[in-house]
């Protein structure tokens, strides 16, 4: 018996003890893509210069650069999807992009903000205000790490996404950037909005991943309309209203817990018999 060995750099195919009947079994490719990792790379060098911006004290700018973050987020993926250009390298990296851009930029840019102002008050208040910010970027790794190890229903995100809840961080303290004396409420509403960013980042509420909306269908000419509106209102007080709609995202998932658990306990209460009943 005749065994045909051939190198990998010889053929792409492993003809190594192949059967002559059976198709040919194409390797895996190594090969890197470079459309969608382009995109990937401008989310990383969005969050890093939402790092710079800050370090500068333009905390516009960084709050603007951690949105353009989310839009390059957001299509990494989809023009991989659409082009099959889906491979373990590109998921990693975005995987590491989101870490700078949504995790890192985030709490830096907060740390920048308020650590400074809110330790003149005492040493106390500033060990809170860098722990608020250590506490978001713990928070970010710990989501992106349990995204990227879990099967989760793709309707449903468990826990609030590394983007939303950077957009939540960036939009306030792009909104509070022209503060000059927010004075201590404002310091520690900051650190709180930080803090209660991270933590629904690693909670159990489920939020929805919009995934079910068809993109490619064809939609009625009032929906352009109502898409040119929203970018009206949104150019028009552009931290104001992206505030809104992400803290209305984050808050919508532990509201509608809340509401369902005053429901189940009046419900109880009704069934339950009145005091002295046999």
């Amino acid at each position: 018996m005749v065994r045909l060995v051939v190198t990998a750099w010889d053929c792409p195919y492993d003809a190594a003890l192949m059967d002559p009947d059976s198709p040919p079994v194409r390797r895996q490719s190594r090969g890197i893509y470079l459309l969608p990792n382009l995109l990937t790379t401008g989310c990383l060098f969005s969050g890093f210069y939402a790092i710079v911006a800050a370090i500068d004290g333009n905390f516009e700018r960084a709050g603007v650069a951690v949105f353009i973050a989310m839009i390059f987020d957001g299509l990494d993926g989809r023009v991989a999807r659409l082009t099959s250009t889906e491979t373990a390298f590109g998921k990693e990296y975005d995987s590491l992009a989101d870490m700078v851009a949504f995790g890192v930029a985030p709490a830096i840019v907060s740390y920048q903000w308020g650590v400074a102002r809110i330790a003149e008050y005492g040493k106390a208040w500033g060990r809170f205000g860098w722990l608020a910010a250590f506490f978001y970027a713990v928070a970010a790794a710990l989501r992106l790490a349990k995204f990227g190890s879990r099967v989760q229903d793709k309707r449903y995100f468990e826990g609030l996404p590394s983007p939303s809840a950077a957009a939540v961080v960036a939009a306030f303290l792009w909104m509070s950037s022209g503060w000059h004396e927010p004075g201590l409420p404002g310091l520690i509403l900051a650190f709180m909005i930080t803090a209660a960013a991270g933590a629904l980042m690693v909670c159990r509420f489920s939020y929805s991943s919009f995934k079910g909306f068809d993109l490619t269908r064809p939609v009625r000419f009032i929906s352009l309309v109502g898409v040119a509106l929203v970018f009206i209102v949104i150019t028009s007080a552009p931290s104001i209203v992206l505030l809104t709609i992400f803290g209305g995202y984050a808050l919508w998932s532990p509201v509608v817990w809340v509401w369902r658990r005053i429901r189940r306990l009046q419900r109880q209460e009704r069934k339950a018999p009145p005091d002295g009943a046999a």
